[in-house]
């Protein structure tokens, strides 16, 4: 298989997972504000995946398709969550009317032949 095949492949897997893991969250009473969040090139910010609000609550996700649940975590790294960090204030300067909610990072993880593993607040922002 090509590296475009195998980049297809994993780029339908991702969708997939994305969109398993959107209607998982709904179920949990969660509203998708925003899917596959691009900041400009150059600003040094990842893709969020999903951004959801329940309540006052604004949470950035990030979404793992993985054999389990322990592979899922490992594979944030502490990089990839800079990197989300700074796509989320990029997201809130965008976005000022989510400016009074309180902001979290939470983690979905999409295994095989199971229910995607949500876990809220997976990391913190700052020290």
């Amino acid at each position: 298989m090509s590296r475009t095949e195998t980049g297809r492949l994993s780029e339908r897997r991702g969708l997939r997972a994305e969109t398993f893991a959107a209607w998982a969250l709904r179920l949990k009473g969660y509203r998708v504000v925003a899917r596959r969040v691009r900041p400009p090139r150059g600003s040094g910010a990842g893709e969020i995946d999903l951004v959801v609000r329940r309540g006052n609550v604004l949470a950035f996700v990030e979404i793992k398709a993985r054999p389990s649940h322990e592979a899922g975590l490992w594979a944030i790294l502490p990089q990839q969550q800079r990197r989300l960090m700074r796509a989320a204030e990029w997201f809130i300067k965008s976005h000022p009317g989510f400016g009074c909610c309180d902001l979290r990072f939470d983690a979905v993880v999409v295994r095989p032949r199971r229910w995607p593993a949500h876990l809220p607040d997976a990391w913190r922002a700052g020290p």
